[in-house]
């Protein structure tokens, strides 16, 4: 049994593996095009500078430095009066700098991978990655360093590295339900379980290095270590579901905006792994449903006709939390003793196909009864409009809920711009490359919103919220958030979060307020990252 201690590492290490899978393909970018090197000729330069220099597109590039600034290897200034951001080098720069070259195989294998599936092992992709894993191993031929600045990030960069290797190969393993499969068993041999048990079992000896696993007489039995991570594989999903974007960022920052969106079918998808994506994002999401049941209780332990006549999930995603809210309405609320005279209206509403197609099977595998329905969340109207044609169901009579989804509105630029407006947030934004001023952005989230007012002032608006965090707070905070990783995925894909703090003044700024009996933080500190809310209309 691993001790709290032993598992706060573990959760450490995790959070630095997701650190690396989006640093690496950045830093390497950067340090391949030759930006690093010209910051520490410059010392310090305005966005706008670098962007010219390299003829790179600004919106994308400001999300790259940013991430390095996470890292602790670069500095930031965010001046939202002059519209300017300036980045300068640190004591670290010139240490992490001169080590990027050792991304440069992990960065290789997420190329070369494109033409493989993701969710699926394949010999020629496994033979790079043993490539890589064998020089891991040796930790690159270099000699880590006396200087304890300087192994430091040394270190940071090989959990970096690791990262990469083994979080697509944990959420393919998870995905697969290859990990149950391994636990059920006492030990095991890869050709129980794998048509090429060479392959197979020479990567199982990867995590057997890394002490997930132990080997004897060609058998594998998962170590406590293991055990930890693979309860934990979805905790990879999100982030490893936006490799099709991390693997064209030589594009994405210094040519085409578009490049990993128009990739594959045509349907603007092409960034994500949208299958992995809504796996990952269930087992997220799931951390936080207890939270939410005291909310859904209070709501439907009310008289009935002060109840909400059913709740509407925007961006059901695979349905979990629509389930799991019906649950505890049925099994923990007065509103569940009487369903059969009062019935309970369920609606599923996602902007992707994929979503709608996962949380009908799943919906009606758990037998229960709700409609599914295609919605924008930045057009409540629309949704508002079919729900009454189609289904004769007001978008107003019901709860509205949504678990990190506001900051994935499509990009819409506010019609009414606050002049006035000095935001203090330090995200980095975009549009298909092109940066986003940040008080548009705050502006933006404000006209969102009032948009929704007329859907949410009578019950309200329960919402489970994704945030950013300061860079220089996150750099003195490595391996305690999964700041950086949040950061990259959703600033490359043109994703809009925002700070608590900046948050909650928007919602203010829309006369939404908190319930502050419900106010939650996760983590509770100026880390948060997430935040759950029942915003109530101003008396």
């Amino acid at each position: 049994m691993l001790s709290k201690q032993e598992q706060a590492k573990l959760r450490g290490d995790l959070f630095l593996h997701l650190d690396g899978i989006v640093t690496a393909p950045t830093a390497y970018a950067l340090f391949e095009k030759g930006v690093t090197s010209y910051l520490l000729e410059k010392k310090e330069c305005t966005l706008k500078e670098i962007a010219d220099k390299f003829n790179a597109n600004d919106g994308y590039l400001n999300v790259a430095l940013r991430i390095l600034c996470s890292q602790g290897w670069v500095d930031q200034k965010v001046d939202t009066q002059n519209d300017s951001i300036t980045y300068s080098i640190n004591e670290n720069s010139k240490t992490a700098f001169f080590h990027f070259y050792l991304y440069r195989g992990v960065v290789h294998l997420l190329k070369f991978s494109e033409g493989y599936h993701m969710r699926k092992f394949e010999k020629e992709p496994f033979l790079v990655l043993e490539k890589v894993f064998n020089k891991f191993k040796e930790n690159y031929d270099i000699e880590i360093s006396a200087v304890e600045s300087v192994s430091k990030i040394q270190h940071q960069i090989l959990k970096h590295i690791e990262g990469i290797i083994v979080g697509p190969r944990s959420v393919y393993l998870g995905m697969s339900g290859m990990f149950h499969k391994y636990f059920m068993q006492a030990n095991f041999k890869p050709e129980e379980f794998h048509k090429d048990a060479d392959c197979c079992g020479r990567l199982l000896d990867f995590f057997v290095h890394l002490g997930w696993f132990s080997k004897e007489n060609d058998t594998y039995q998962f170590s406590e270590k293991g055990l930890f991570y693979a309860r934990r594989a979805s905790a990879y999903g999100v982030t490893v579901s936006y490799i099709p974007t991390l693997r064209k960022l030589d594009e994405l920052i210094f040519g085409n905006p578009k490049a990993a969106k128009d990739a594959g079918d045509g349907s603007r998808e092409g960034h994500v792994d949208r299958m992995m994506n809504v796996w990952g994002s269930g087992g997220a999401h799931a951390a936080y449903f207890k939270i939410v049941d005291e909310i859904i209780i209070y709501l439907f332990n009310k008289p009935i006709d002060e109840q909400p006549k059913g709740i509407l999930d925007m961006g059901c995603g695979n349905g979990a939390f629509l389930q799991h809210l019906f649950t505890v309405i049925e099994q923990q609320t007065l509103r569940g003793t009487m369903l059969d005279e009062h019935p309970l209206i369920l609606i599923g509403a996602d902007y992707n196909k994929a979503a709608l197609k996962i949380s009908k099977a799943n919906l009606i595998q758990a037998d229960i009864w709700a409609k599914v329905v295609w919605g924008d969340i930045g057009r409540p109207d629309l949704l508002a409009q079919d729900l009454k044609e189609s289904y004769n169901v007001d978008l107003g009579e019901v709860l509205n809920v949504r678990t990190f989804l506001d900051h994935n509105r499509i990009w819409k630029a506010p019609d009414t711009i606050d002049k006035s407006r000095a935001s203090k947030s330090t995200g980095a934004y975009a549009f298909e490359g092109k940066r986003i001023n940040n008080n548009l952005v705050e502006d933006s989230l404000l006209e969102h919103f009032k948009n929704w007012e007329p859907y949410v002032k009578k019950f309200g608006l329960l919402v489970i919220e994704l945030h950013t965090v300061d860079p220089s707070l996150v750099a003195n905070n490595l391996g305690r958030t999964a700041a950086t990783s949040y950061d990259a995925t959703h600033g490359y894909s043109d994703q809009y979060i925002v700070e608590v703090d900046v948050f909650n003044k928007i919602m203010s700024e829309a006369g939404l307020v908190p319930d502050n009996k419900m106010i939650r933080k996760f983590p509770n500190s100026d880390l948060a990252t997430v935040t759950v809310n029942l915003f109530r209309m101003k008396s």
